[in-house]
């Protein structure tokens, strides 16, 4: 395995990790949209044909109905926590790393590499849950026909005075079943990947700028094809209405297979897959 590079100092973590982060919101949310409103679409009544029949039909009908101000709708929350979701997240991966190693030197093994991605997860969570909750929400209300929200601080207002800060963080085990192992693939592949495109006699930090681009881009589609499934139950929980599911993602997965079968486990795959590589490798640091 080629040596792992230093850690950089917390400063250029925030930073980078939060201009990568507004890359990676500018760069993935149309496509963010369209799988979380085919995520949430109501089953047809029978003989009807479904909201949308796809990603490129949802892509269609959004543009068609809101312009392209419709795919960016709910942007604002995640904008406002990426800077320090992603100074958390390589927080949480370097704890991770720290804590497994004996020596600063010490080189992990892929599984403690997945170990420390699997903390960053669990650390990014706190901020993650409530912006979720709230992008959701802001992403599926036009499609709805009903606009109850006027932007993310008063669809975060309206939360917190229906069901109190409860309310605002619905969702958030789901978002730890998202993130936790998806966290960990994630990181654990990109630096897999950065290593075996490392020249042999190179070290990782000598990697061109389109080598770094492609395990970046890589390691996001590992990333969802983990993370898919939660997913879906994550942006379904946390957009139904209050006392829908009293057992929580139980509820959720028990209704979802009955009614659509496994495969509904993977709705939005598609918009998901198109967006993860060039979401991803732009928000690299």
């Amino acid at each position: 395995m080629a040596k792992q590079p230093q850690p950089i100092s917390p400063v250029k973590n925030f930073f980078a990790g939060g201009f990568g982060g507004v890359c990676l919101v500018f760069v993935g949310h149309p496509l963010d949209t369209i799988k979380v409103r085919l995520q949430t679409q109501p089953k047809p009544q029978a003989g009807q044909p479904p909201l949308y029949s796809g990603t490129f039909d949802c892509f269609r009908q959004t543009l068609v109905r809101e312009g392209v101000r419709g795919l960016y709708k709910g942007m604002a929350a995640p904008i406002i926590g990426v800077t320090p979701m992603f100074a958390v997240c390589f927080f949480g991966f370097g704890l991770g790393k720290k804590l497994q190693q004996r020596n600063p030197d010490d080189i992990l093994t892929y599984p403690q590499l997945f170990a420390a991605g699997m903390l960053s997860g669990v650390f990014t969570t706190a901020i993650m849950a409530p912006g979720e909750r709230i992008k959701c929400l802001l992403q599926i209300q036009a499609a709805s026909g009903e606009i109850k929200y006027g932007g993310p601080m008063d669809c975060a207002k309206q939360l917190y005075r229906e069901a109190g800060i409860r309310g605002v963080y619905k969702g958030t085990v789901l978002t730890l079943m998202r993130d936790v192992p998806a966290s960990g693939m994630y990181f654990m592949t990109y630096e897999w990947l950065k290593n075996i495109l490392t020249p042999e006699g190179k070290s990782v930090s000598d990697l061109s700028v389109p080598r770094i681009l492609f395990a970046g881009g890589m390691a996001g589609i590992f990333n969802w094809a983990v993370a898919i499934p939660p997913d879906v139950l994550k942006s379904r929980f946390q957009t139904a209405a209050p006392g829908k599911y009293p057992n929580g993602f139980r509820d959720v997965l028990r209704e979802l297979i009955r009614e659509e079968g496994v495969s509904s486990l993977y709705k939005g795959f598609t918009a998901v897959m198109i967006r993860a590589f060039p979401a991803n490798a732009v928000s690299k640091p």
